[in-house]
């Protein structure tokens, strides 16, 4: 026993060993690095190294804690205002679109699968959620610059949308096991109960538990290393508790990670590269178990339906979903067509499909070999594409600096000062020259080993490191003087070859340019026009097209309004005009100019017809009289 216990511990450490290893072959070819991960358990499997394991039970209790680990980090990292910016519809895609998704999808199953109703639609739930874990990875960590309420929505709408999926799939399960039709009625009427009850109460207990473990943290003296581990072991029996109480444990973690990540949490720092380590540990156990778990030699039974419903998934459910889910908040096509494309599945999809395995549903395995040949041309087709398709449609926002090499210490208490150090590095402006403010000076500097004043140290050297007591408003203005140059085009390009103030007034950059403005435009300031012209969604980098010039967003101040207007005297390449994605606008715009257009038509109509009648000759009526 004791043989089987080391073996099975070098084998698994070995495995996430070489997952860990395995990810400078995925930076270097550009490949998913998740799906590498499932390839390796794969590999390692029964069709490949000869590894056995076809516990169903087993690879969804792992799975289970991973996905709860990996949503309460995700919650933990994703910004309070980055979610008050795309809640609707993130919310709208993570509910409505995930039926409207499993409908199509279920749709397309009964068709090339011949199944029951029941069973063509659980498998349309198990595939119908983006998978968080995915899709956070590749924004992530994949180094695409978005802009902020695209970003958003799709992190929000996949840290939220495993929970509908989740319940779906579970209800779904118990309807498709019913003895008989009766049996199957009253599941359904149970389903409908259940959901509000499972969302409702996990949305409570996420928000109740979020509180109590911020309320403890802050509460308890610890030794500094405990508390990672003490708010990971409250996160994960929140998790169960909500569960137990027949409640959504998945939507408790991230709605309680959300809790937490945006409040003043002792030893956060820590608590933050913690988590992120354990998301990255959780993401390989995942991946790998459900790879290992797999059979890729009885993946032919059903491989052409399979790769049929994976096709129909990407270009038709899922776009179609999104479309009518984003359409009435005035997303742009592009922008609609891009959070279509990143609608990657993942391991919650495999996970998903294990449960009717388990749950003796017909056709069980038949419908985890299809979800697994469905994730893995998701991953290939669109985890591989994201960047391209993200320039083709030109969304990636240009960066105004590159990377910056810092380090962030953590003061005692709740303050809003930060320590953070930084190299000097020779491409950046301190290191070219750029003298530090007066607010910014260092109260530290390390030189070849040694610890030097600010008063007498002298000029920065490239190589510094600095370290800076600043608030952390402005943490942001320091990174820019520390960066290396973001590597893109010049910034005249990028943000116009002046810079004008934001109250200048159109009238007068006509009179200068010599263009006509429109009559609603003559009284409009700089800002006033970008506004007005963007909807008001204005981030840094948007242009907006006025005669032969353009006017570009240069910077946004804390309150998102515009402090900097650039000008463009070259006209650049405007965005790809798609033929599809409309939005609510465009969609009115074209029923109001249709109807325009009949109306003109029955009038030119009735006109003709006027025109055509018989007109009486005077004369005639004259001598008739």
């Amino acid at each position: 026993m004791i043989e089987s216990m080391n073996l099975a511990i070098l084998v698994g450490s070995l495995l996430i060993a070489v997952a860990v290893f395995t990810s400078l072959f995925s930076t270097r070819f550009g490949a998913p690095l998740l799906l590498v991960f499932l390839i390796l358990g794969l590999i390692a499997g029964e069709d490949g190294l000869g590894i056995r394991f076809d516990n169903g039970r087993v690879a969804y209790f792992i799975g289970s804690i991973a996905l709860a680990i990996i949503l309460f980090e995700s919650g933990f990292e994703t910004k309070l205002s980055s979610f008050r910016t795309a809640a609707l519809p993130a919310l709208t895609l993570a509910t409505a679109g995930v039926l409207i998704t499993a409908g199509i999808v279920g749709l397309s199953a009964w068709l090339f699968f011949r199944w029951t109703w029941v069973q063509s639609f659980l498998l349309g739930t198990i595939v119908a959620s983006t998978d968080a874990a995915a899709v956070f990875f590749l924004l992530r960590v994949g180094g695409i610059s978005l802009r902020d309420r695209v970003r958003s929505s799709l992190e929000v709408e996949s840290g939220s949308n495993d929970p509908m999926a989740i319940f779906l799939t579970i209800a779904l399960v118990g309807v498709a096991s019913a003895a008989s039709v009766s049996a199957e009625s009253e599941a359904v009427l149970s389903l409908v109960r259940s959901f509000f009850i499972q969302i409702g109460l996990g949305t409570i207990f996420g928000l109740v538990g979020g509180y109590v473990i911020v309320r403890i943290v802050n509460r308890v003296e610890l030794e500094p290393a405990l508390y990672p581990i003490v708010v990971l072991a409250m996160a994960l029996a929140l998790f169960a508790a909500t569960g137990m109480l027949q409640a959504s444990g998945f939507l408790a973690v991230y709605v309680a990670g959300l809790i937490c990540g945006n409040a003043h949490l002792k030893q956060i720092l820590a608590l933050r590269r913690f988590l992120q380590g354990m998301s990255w540990l959780a993401q390989i156990a995942m991946f790998l178990t459900l790879g290992l778990l797999a059979t890729p030699t009885a993946f032919g039974d059903v491989l052409v339906p399979a790769l049929l419903t994976a096709f129909v998934l990407i270009f038709l459910a899922r776009p179609i979903a999104v479309w009518l889910c984003l359409a009435p908040f005035g997303f742009s096509r592009n922008e609609t067509a891009f959070v279509a494309w990143v609608g990657l599945r993942g391991a919650v999809s495999i996970l998903l499909a294990i449960l009717p395995m388990i749950g003796g549903v017909p056709h069980g395995q038949a419908m985890f070999n299809v979800a697994f040949i469905v994730v893995l041309c998701s991953l290939v087709l669109q985890g591989w594409t994201i960047g391209p398709v993200a320039r083709w449609l030109r969304l990636v926002v240009p960066a105004r600096y590159g990377p910056v090499d810092r380090i962030e210490l953590e003061l005692p208490g709740k303050g809003d000062h930060e320590v953070v150090a930084y190299r000097v590095g020779a491409e950046s402006a301190v290191g070219r020259g750029r003298r530090i403010p007066r607010w910014a000076r260092p109260s530290l500097i390390l030189r070849h080993g040694r610890s030097l004043r600010y008063e007498t140290a002298g000029p920065l050297e490239i190589g510094d490191q600095v370290y800076i007591v600043t608030a952390t408003e402005n943490v942001r203005l320091l990174d820019q003087l520390f960066a290396r140059p973001a590597e893109s085009a010049d910034d005249s390009a990028l943000f116009g070859d002046f810079v004008l103030a934001p109250n200048a007034r159109m009238a007068d950059l006509a009179a200068v340019y010599g263009f006509v403005l429109p009559r609603e435009a003559e009284t409009q300031t700089a800002a006033g026009l970008l506004k007005s012209a963007l909807d008001g969604n204005i981030e840094e980098g948007d242009r907006v097209a006025c005669g032969p010039v353009d006017l570009i967003v240069r910077r946004l101040n804390d309150d998102d309004e515009v402090a900097e207007v650039g000008l463009a005297l070259e006209r650049r390449e405007g965005p790809r005009k798609l033929p599809l994605f409309q939005n609510r606008r465009e969609i009115m715009e074209y029923l109001r100019e249709r109807r325009i257009r009949k109306t003109a038509a029955r009038a030119a109509a009735l006109a003709a017809a006027v025109t055509t009648l018989p007109v009486e000759d005077e004369g005639e009526g004259q001598k008739g009289r």
